[in-house]
């Protein structure tokens, strides 16, 4: 097995992560000028974070999102805050739209999964979907 590494002062490592972000009641909002947009949104945070985006995929009631990150994340807060930014972000930018499919200020679901990336496997994305939607 062939890894891509990073290398820092006094450590190699190699720390790639997929969380999966929910709508808020699974509502099929998210269209690609949308995703376009929080891959926007998430791009402002990642030097704060010491994160690479390097992919932003779903569908229309998820988000699939890839970055490296180094030891230093704090995965936790990078991650409840970019979903915080684009909760606030995309309901600004897009109130009239969505006021109908979503209301309050809920635009993700509390919940998400974050998986390593050697573990992920098409059968264990499909089973996390597959569960969300019972």
């Amino acid at each position: 097995m062939s890894y891509d590494l990073d290398l820092g002062a006094h450590l190699t490592y190699s720390l790639r992560y997929h969380p999966i972000l929910n709508t808020k009641y699974r509502r099929g909002v998210l269209t690609e000028e949308r995703t376009q947009f929080i891959h926007e949104v998430i791009s402002g945070f990642t030097d704060n974070y010491s994160v690479e985006l390097t992919n932003l995929d779903g569908e229309d009631d998820h988000a699939h999102i890839l970055f490296r990150a180094k030891p230093i994340t704090d995965l936790v807060k990078f991650i409840n805050t970019v979903k915080g930014a684009i909760a606030c972000r995309i309901r600004n930018e897009y109130a009239d739209e969505l006021k109908t499919e979503l209301w309050r200020d809920s635009f993700w679901d509390d919940s998400y999964c974050l998986i390593s990336t050697e573990q992920v496997s098409l059968d264990m994305l499909k089973q996390y979907v597959e569960n969300q939607r019972e």
